[in-house]
């Protein structure tokens, strides 16, 4: 068995037939989809176990909920493939996306190959990297909560590369894929960008999430853990990200962090930290709202 397609699901019975429809319709031989329905109230499961009745390439493992990680974790640990894909149960892979990505991972021999990816609206999502890119500069993109490639989903994995990576906490709810992406890019593996999109993302699907101070604090200290082996390298990086995530709280209106977890970090400002992340640090919260919302919403026009 070359890949291994593995799709978490919770809750996306409106989605799973386009999504599996996709997978299916591969022209690629030698794949399997393991499907990890995770304590859905939806109906999710009944679907998946419709699928499997028709599809012999499909597993199906129902669970009880457990979070989107331990999901992957099992469907790793239930598949057969030399190679592991991601999916979300409301995205969809491109046509030819199998063949394309086995072949390229085989004429490089990376550990991983990152592709770009679609959306709904017609829209093409491309880093512009290509080649061979070094790990380090992914880590720090990621860290900077500035990655424009895909971190999960849209990549094809050597199944070794992800050994001892798909363990974070059940209450880390957002970002958790840049945390295993983090974890497998810290042991050095070769990373290869190609222009091909593999993946089909839907943008603005309903989440209901909203991440709290009590979660950040495992994040921050499993990232931490992640990195401690190359801190003094990426130590200022790490302040970096724990400031970017606090503009998205200032953003949301969410003030009262500064004093219950980010004050701290005003004595640890580096000149190689940007200046306007120094600056939003530094003002008080109200007035770093504006500041960040004006940005924020500057973006959203530009694009």
């Amino acid at each position: 068995m070359e890949i291994t397609v593995i799709i978490p699901v919770y809750n996306k019975a409106e989605y799973l037939d386009k999504c599996f429809e996709s997978i299916f319709r591969q022209d690629f031989d030698s794949f399997e989809v393991v499907a990890v329905e995770d304590g859905s109230t939806d109906g999710s499961g009944d679907i998946c176990d419709r699928w499997a009745v028709s599809e012999h390439r499909l597993k199906v493992f129902h669970k009880d909920n457990g979070g989107v990680t331990a999901a992957r974790r099992y469907g790793v640990e239930h598949s057969e493939g030399r190679y592991i894909m991601f999916a979300d149960a409301d995205d969809l892979l491109t046509e030819h996306a199998l063949a394309v990505m086995h072949r390229i991972i085989n004429e490089t021999e990376a550990d991983e190959v990152i592709g770009t990816y679609d959306d709904q609206y017609g829209h093409r999502h491309d880093s512009g990297l290509r080649g061979f890119i070094e790990p380090e500069r992914l880590i720090r993109d990621l860290l900077a909560l500035r990655s424009q490639f895909c971190v999960l989903w849209g990549i094809i994995f050597r199944r070794e590369l992800l050994e001892g990576c798909l363990d974070a906490s059940r209450e880390i709810v957002e970002r958790e894929d840049s945390l295993m992406q983090i974890k497998c890019l810290m042991k050095q593996p070769k990373v290869f960008f190609t222009e091909i999109s593999a993946y089909l993302h839907y943008e603005d699907v309903p989440n209901s999430r909203r991440e709290t101070l009590s979660w950040i604090r495992i994040y921050d200290d499993q990232l931490r853990q992640t990195l401690q082996p190359q801190w003094e390298r990426y130590r200022s990086a790490f302040v970096h990200h724990q400031m970017k995530v606090y503009e998205k709280f200032i953003d949301r209106r969410q003030f009262n962090v500064l004093d219950e977890y980010y004050r701290p970090l005003r004595r640890q400002l580096t000149s190689d930290i940007p200046l306007m992340d120094r600056i939003v640090l530094l003002l008080p919260p109200r007035m770093a709202y504006l500041l960040v919302h004006t940005y924020k919403t500057l973006l959203k026009w530009k694009k």
